[in-house]
């Protein structure tokens, strides 16, 4: 069973995970995935890598408490273990030397696009980040993306640090500004990828974006995270989950993703409910957050 080296809260509902998987480790790529489960009887999540320490083997996650099994998730302590966890699963993104790129990332998406950043500094180019999230609290990873990047942008909706608005302001600013843009990689909530794929489109820019639609298997066996670009029908979970943000039907993903939001809310309650379940104490007033604005 995989054993988890630490696992801290990081933000608001935001947790940072290290699991010692040294042979995933050693084989996985920036814009993969695993799927983990906490327990035997638990449910296959999929999680975003969003760091490889291969020297050590540590493969980090961040993740959101968003239902029941994030939320169990807090529960597992330090050099505690996980049931199992599986990868690298996925396409890697793709990677050149383009010149100038841009990684935009919105609230837990900043995680994932990490490490792409990482992949296109390694290629030679110069890297652009631009993060954003609700507020200052939330706007995590900032360290990790200055180390990195050429040029760094933050952002939050409330002006508490960084830019007042959104990331999709600050990329538009740079291409009006005449900013040479080789590749933009977009990862964070649906409006956010909608809104910047849209932008990019007027200025030809080649944008991709990564997809979390729901996934069971991680194998394409399933069906469930299938996906609609340029009108065929694709499965995130094998051949993507990047994709051409020009060519996403995001309306359709947006409809997929809410699928089984009542299910969840209702597996959640009951969760909270259980006076035997011993959640993170941040956890014991989760509320469903408003959907947050393009």
């Amino acid at each position: 069973m995989p054993k988890v080296i630490d696992n801290m809260q990081i933000g608001p509902m935001v947790w940072k995970m290290r699991v010692e998987v040294p042979h995933l480790v050693e084989k996985a790529k920036a814009g993969q995935f695993v799927i983990l489960r906490v327990n035997e009887e638990g449910e296959r999540v999929p999680m975003s890598i969003a760091g490889l320490d291969r020297e050590n083997g540590l493969l980090t996650i961040i993740y959101q408490v968003v239902g029941k099994t994030s939320g169990l998730m807090t529960t597992i302590e330090d050099g505690g273990e996980i049931a199992d966890c599986v990868g690298p699963l996925g396409v890697a993104s793709h990677v050149e030397k383009w010149g100038t790129t841009v990684v935009v990332g919105g609230g837990i998406g900043i995680a994932p696009v990490f490490p792409i950043a990482q992949a296109y500094k390694e290629a030679g180019n110069k890297v652009i980040s631009i993060i954003g999230a609700r507020n200052e609290e939330l706007l995590f990873y900032r360290d990790e993306h200055k180390s990195v990047a050429d040029e760094f942008y933050p952002c939050t909706d409330d002006g508490s640090f960084g830019h007042h608005g959104f990331v999709s302001d600050v990329l538009k600013k740079l291409m009006d500004d005449g900013v040479k843009i080789g590749m933009v990689m977009a990862i964070g909530p649906v409006p956010m990828m909608r809104v910047v794929a849209n932008l990019t489109k007027e200025y030809n820019v080649s944008t991709w974006v990564s997809l979390n639609p729901l996934m069971i298997d991680g194998t394409g066996m399933c069906g469930g995270c299938r996906v609609t670009i340029g009108g065929e029908t694709k499965f995130a979970c094998v051949d993507g989950p990047d994709f051409d943000g020009h060519q996403v039907d995001f309306d359709l993903l947006s409809a997929r993703l809410s699928a089984y939001r009542e299910q969840e809310q209702a597996a959640m309650k009951k969760m909270l409910d259980d006076p035997n379940c011993r959640l993170h104490e941040s956890v014991q007033n989760f509320k469903y957050p408003e959907p947050r604005k393009a």
